[in-house]
């Protein structure tokens, strides 16, 4: 089982800067993870942010966030931070990290395909 853990969720002002993260543990969690971030605005459905695949070892990011946000993952400390810059509005919403092993790339960005979901950190982005 694993367990995942988002901080860093806040208030912020249009044009600004926000790094959120992840803390996995569990004693099945290792490198062979793939994560995500995944974000949820209100009545909309939750939505493929950035993810990184173990197995090629880089990262994606949603074309329309390219740019703006970036991922970084520490295998040693079991982190993943998901830095995001020049942020909108529109980026409101609930950001969740998600895990899970044996995914190819085609499915790093479907939320259907992880069964490991941290409890969400909310990110405001005031206008």
């Amino acid at each position: 089982q694993v367990q995942l853990v988002e901080s860093g969720g806040r208030l912020v002002q249009t044009g600004g800067s926000l790094t959120l993260f992840c803390v996995a543990s569990g004693r099945t969690f290792s490198s062979d993870y793939s994560m995500a971030w995944f974000r949820q605005a209100p009545n909309k459905a939750r939505e493929y942010v950035a993810a990184t695949h173990s197995g090629y070892g880089r990262s994606f990011v949603k074309t329309s966030v390219q740019g703006r946000f970036t991922v970084y993952r520490d295998n040693a400390k079991n982190t993943f931070e998901l830095r995001m810059n020049r942020l909108k509005p529109e980026d409101t919403a609930v950001y969740y990290c998600a895990a899970d092993r044996g995914l190819i790339v085609a499915q790093i960005s479907d939320p259907a395909s992880y069964t490991n979901w941290g409890q969400g950190t909310q990110v405001t982005v005031s206008s």
